[in-house]
């Protein structure tokens, strides 16, 4: 995936209408993702659903994405915790994309920006198809690419975190075996306004670093749980979650966010029992997901993913 770093396409076109993971050491060095002379160029189309605009498309128009997420109204949001299944891919091709992530999508006078956290595949981004932890910002620009991970002044992680950008993680889930998977939030500190992260699969909360306030500016924004993948045109794209469609509900068979929690202004998390919570396949024949619902022992919950092999 070229240049300077590889970015995943999702694109938001919105109507205003038991297992825990281990961490294992990465050859991710110094928060850097190699490099060679193979990178294929990917671009990732910078959302514009504030708007209601086209997605920005990359300059070959190059690059096909697609998505299952259920997102906020936009409005004065503060951020979300969930726990999401953890799946590995690996026959991922090297010019494909495929992960989950909390995203906290940005509005200030007519700019947008992008901060987000979770779990990707990205053979192009670190030469090897390791499920790897990853952070991804934007600046307040539509035409800017932003970067992963440590690339450039975006994320800043904790002193000591127990996960840093970059790093693989393992075991993933195994179909119909095993569900493994992480726990993280998103949410904006009362105090100092930075987008703090937290890990909560842990004996306590692990606190891995923040995004500077800076970095999402304004009082308006959209805050989304997001299944992705990224291919490039006139290829097949890669399964994302499970390699299954979410029929089964079973969470060793199916991608998952659960246990979804809201944040307030104050900094406390709640049940989103009173938030409107808006579905978003863009291509439900190769992708979807199920209704946002509340299960006991699981809070509130939906399922996602598809199999590869997804045409345009």
């Amino acid at each position: 995936m070229g240049c300077c770093y590889v970015v995943i396409s999702i694109f938001l076109c919105l109507s205003l209408a038991p297992w825990y993971l281990t961490f294992v050491d990465s050859t991710y060095v110094g928060g850097k993702p190699q490099k060679n002379g193979k990178n294929t160029t990917i671009s990732r189309y910078i959302p514009l659903f504030f708007a209601q605009r086209n997605k920005f498309a990359d300059d070959m128009n190059t690059t096909i994405s697609h998505y299952a997420m259920w997102h906020t109204e936009l409005g004065k949001v503060y951020g979300l915790r969930a726990e999401m299944s953890i799946w590995g891919s690996p026959n991922q091709e090297y010019s494909q994309d495929s992960g989950a992530a909390i995203q906290i999508y940005c509005s200030d006078g007519g700019k947008y920006s992008l901060i987000e956290a979770g779990y990707h595949v990205s053979p192009s981004l670190y030469h090897n198809r390791d499920v790897r932890f990853f952070t991804y910002s934007t600046a307040s620009d539509t035409k800017s690419a932003g970067c992963y991970n440590l690339e450039c002044a975006g994320f800043v992680p904790a002193s000591g975190a127990a996960l840093r950008p970059g790093q693989a993680v393992a075991p993933q889930s195994t179909y119909g075996e095993a569900d493994r998977y992480i726990r993280l939030s998103l949410n904006k500190d009362p105090n100092s306004g930075d987008w703090k992260l937290y890990r909560h699969d842990l004996e306590a909360p692990s606190f891995l670093g923040h995004f500077p306030s800076q970095l999402c500016p304004g009082t308006l924004r959209i805050q989304a749980l997001t299944g992705f993948v990224n291919y490039l045109r006139n290829t097949h794209g890669p399964p994302m979650g499970s390699d299954h469609f979410p029929d089964d509900e079973d969470d060793k068979k199916c991608a998952y966010f659960k246990h979804i929690k809201i944040y307030d202004a104050k900094g406390h998390a709640w049940d989103p029992i009173t938030t409107h919570m808006i579905s978003l396949v863009d291509k439900a024949d190769c992708y979807n997901e199920t209704d946002f619902t509340v299960e006991i022992n699981k809070g509130y919950i939906f399922y996602y993913g598809g199999p590869s092999g997804c045409n345009g």
